[in-house]
């Protein structure tokens, strides 16, 4: 499974479900008693979860160190545990949820089973269609950059991280019965006055930082070594003009990640 940092999760999910919950009706969070959230990782939305209903709520997570963070959250509660070997009786839950899960893990299906064995009622996954993400920017030369890494990324990867609405295909092989799938565009803006995350954003595109995160997926995506390191030097050089942007305040970024919002009953 990939693991991510605090300030990772924190900044990709700034922000989302802040605009509209429509797209988590087919939930009924308001009618249910015992939720679990399966990946939690710092609680971004395990505490949604919790806004929306009067439910117990409990958010599992294998990186004790995301969960700590998580457990600062009022109204939630933490377990440690693996999401295909989940430390809890059948039936326990009403509703077993995630977001962005399945797309980071080798034997997705797997998963999907173990959530319809610990929930008596539904199973909800939230999952990034990856290969349709949005992208512009003031930076002329990073919309084909991006595009250009997202496509070795989607090459290179080995899970599934464009999964979206495929997921009704993994409820079909768990035994799940289709509720619905609803859209959900998580719309992510950098304009002035910036805040410390843009800063930082910027200063990891120059130092070529935020792609060697990503480099061992990049590197299988494009084949050869010369192309990742040319890459590299392109994304360095586009980094250095965002930060001259932000500098001068003009610089400004618009993405949106597509979003499936899958409902099964068990």
């Amino acid at each position: 499974m990939r693991r991510f940092s605090e300030s990772y999760l924190q900044r990709t999910r700034q922000g989302m479900w802040d605009d509209s919950r429509a797209a988590l009706s087919d939930l009924h969070l308001g009618s249910r008693t015992r939720i679990l959230d399966v990946g939690c990782g710092t609680g971004e939305f395990t505490r949604v979860l919790a806004d929306e209903s009067d439910a117990r709520v409990v958010g599992v997570d294998a990186d004790e160190t995301l969960l700590s963070v998580a457990a600062d959250r009022p109204g939630i509660e933490v377990v440690a545990g693996d999401a295909t070997r989940l430390p809890f009786a059948d039936d326990t839950f009403d509703l077993v949820v995630c977001q962005a899960l399945l797309v980071n893990l080798p034997d997705p299906v797997a998963a999907v089973r173990e959530f319809a064995r610990v929930s008596s009622d539904l199973v909800a996954t939230v999952e990034p269609d990856n290969a349709a993400v949005g992208v512009d920017s003031t930076v002329a030369a990073e919309v084909p950059l991006e595009r250009s890494v997202r496509e070795a990324f989607l090459s290179g990867v080995q899970t599934d991280v464009a999964l979206g609405e495929r997921v009704r295909d993994l409820f079909d092989d768990a035994g799940l019965s289709l509720v619905g799938t609803r859209r959900y565009h998580h719309r992510k803006l950098t304009e002035p006055p910036y805040d410390e995350s843009d800063v930082q954003s910027a200063a990891q595109k120059a130092t070529g930082e935020g792609l060697d995160r990503h480099e061992a997926d990049l590197r299988r995506g494009l084949h050869d070594d010369e192309s990742y390191e040319s890459l590299r030097r392109e994304w360095r050089r586009m980094g250095r003009e965002v930060v001259e942007q932000i500098r001068d305040g003009e610089y400004r970024r618009a993405e949106v990640v597509p979003f499936d919002v899958t409902t099964g009953r068990v």
